[in-house]
């Protein structure tokens, strides 16, 4: 081969080795530069991704966590906000005392109704019984059948609502009542589509002590509808059925001695029934009774006395009633008004706001009154405001209950109100003195 060319040749194959050698290292350098522009963009801002990485958002959750008791201490600036039952991991739909006030039951759209153990009101935590529902329903509502071991517990599915009785049983050993061991609550009884498809507002039990009542829990389920239904709490048997005829319910109760049933509905008047009992201590009937007059507008909610000779009333026309019904209505005799106090709660622009939900103090003294999340003590004597907490939680109280007894506080023994609500927490508040009124 000629020299010259040979010379041409090899300086074409060095000049093409120096070009791949020189466009290589220059092809990785970008390369490399841009994975190191990329990176910091993928983890700079988590907030900035609809769908961050798996471990980030595990990460983020255990400390949301982790930080929950001291945020939770925090919001508690109240001077009547005694403690908060956590556990739950949904909206908070209803509340019940035992009647020892030992036990508080809740229901919970996670599907799970707790018992928990009151064994001291101040503890930092309290144990709890869990019962989970039948899979497709989550519970509305509780309430306690006799005593602490059974409840009845309303259930919402798409098929419509349920009742379930749950009993805790006892085992039964031959060296007596030395044995702790207990067996989880089993269904008792059950009752399906019990309104048809429409859902359960209310349901709330009494202990049956009028007259010849023989002293079993009645259970009243209240319907979105205008139905309400009466169960026999041990048995499950239905008791009776009326119809408010008021185009559509707000809720409905039982009396504490288990005489009258009240409801509040679409209209200003509220029907009254009474519950007549045989000899032999059984329901015989629901008759009506009477009929509450003077409201201007919709009841929207009602409660009775402890001595159940009374009824409280709130209504959208801004006015609180107290009516004696301690009458001899088969006679023709009316119940009376004996008190009208406004509402003392107004918004923003100075209008009068409506009471949700109402619950008496078990001596009679203390009226508890929700309003979205706002939660006011008022003075049964006299209507003014013994104190407010405007926001007594961080979403709409859903349920409020006192406590039929004293329950331990530290060394103290005091009656307290609980408050349910769709924050997901139960929050347990002390009375406040009715001197300051």
């Amino acid at each position: 081969m000629d020299p010259i060319l040979s010379t041409v040749v090899l300086s074409l194959v060095i000049g093409a080795v120096i070009a791949f050698v020189f466009f290589r290292s220059y092809l990785l350098k970008q390369r490399s530069e841009v994975q190191t522009i990329a990176k910091p963009d993928l983890h700079s801002d988590p907030k900035k991704h609809s769908k961050p990485p798996q471990h980030v958002s595990r990460k983020s959750h255990s400390k949301s966590h982790a930080h929950a008791p001291d945020k939770d201490s925090n919001k508690r600036h109240h001077p009547l906000d005694l403690n908060t039952l956590k556990g739950h991991a949904d909206s908070v739909t209803g509340l019940c005392f035992s009647p020892d006030a030992r036990n508080l039951a809740t229901a919970c759209s996670d599907g799970v109704v707790r018992i928990f153990k009151l064994e001291d009101a101040s503890s930092k935590s309290f144990k709890f019984l869990r019962i989970n529902l039948p899979a497709g329903g989550h519970p509305i509502a509780v309430a306690f059948s006799d005593d602490a071991s059974s409840i009845v517990v309303a259930s919402q599915a798409m098929t419509g609502c349920s009742l379930y009785m749950y009993e805790e049983e006892k085992p039964k050993t031959a060296n007596g009542p030395k044995q702790q061991t207990k067996f989880p609550p089993q269904i008792k009884w059950e009752h399906h589509k019990i309104h048809e498809k429409q859902a359960i507002l209310t349901l709330t039990g009494s202990t049956a002590t009028y007259g010849t009542a023989d002293g079993s829990t009645i259970i009243a389920s209240c319907s979105e509808g205008t139905d309400i239904t009466l169960w026999h709490g041990r048995t499950g048997k239905v008791l009776g059925h009326v119809d408010t005829n008021q185009l559509k319910n707000n809720m409905a109760t039982i009396s504490p001695n288990g005489r009258f049933l009240a409801a509040a509905a679409f209209t200003a008047d509220v029907k009254v029934w009474e519950i007549v009992y045989s000899k032999d201590g059984s329901v015989k009937e629901v008759s009506k009774a009477m009929q509450l007059k003077g409201h201007k507008s919709a009841v929207t909610w009602l409660c009775f006395s402890p001595n159940s000779e009374q009824i409280i009333t709130a209504s959208k026309d801004g006015s609180i009633r107290i009516w004696n019904i301690n009458v001899r209505y088969h006679l023709d005799e009316d119940p009376k008004t004996l008190k009208v106090f406004p509402i003392p709660l107004q918004d923003s622009s100075g209008s009068t706001l409506h009471y949700d939900r109402l619950s008496l103090s078990p001596e009679g003294k203390i009226l508890a009154t929700t309003h979205g999340s706002t939660l006011q003590w008022l003075c049964m004597e006299t209507g003014k405001v013994l104190d407010t907490a405007e926001k007594a939680h961080d979403g709409d109280i859903t349920w409020i209950s006192w406590s039929p007894k004293t329950i331990p506080l530290g060394n103290e023994q005091v009656v307290v109100l609980a408050t349910a609500s769709v924050d997901k927490k139960v929050r347990l508040w002390a009375a406040p003195s009715v001197n300051s009124s």
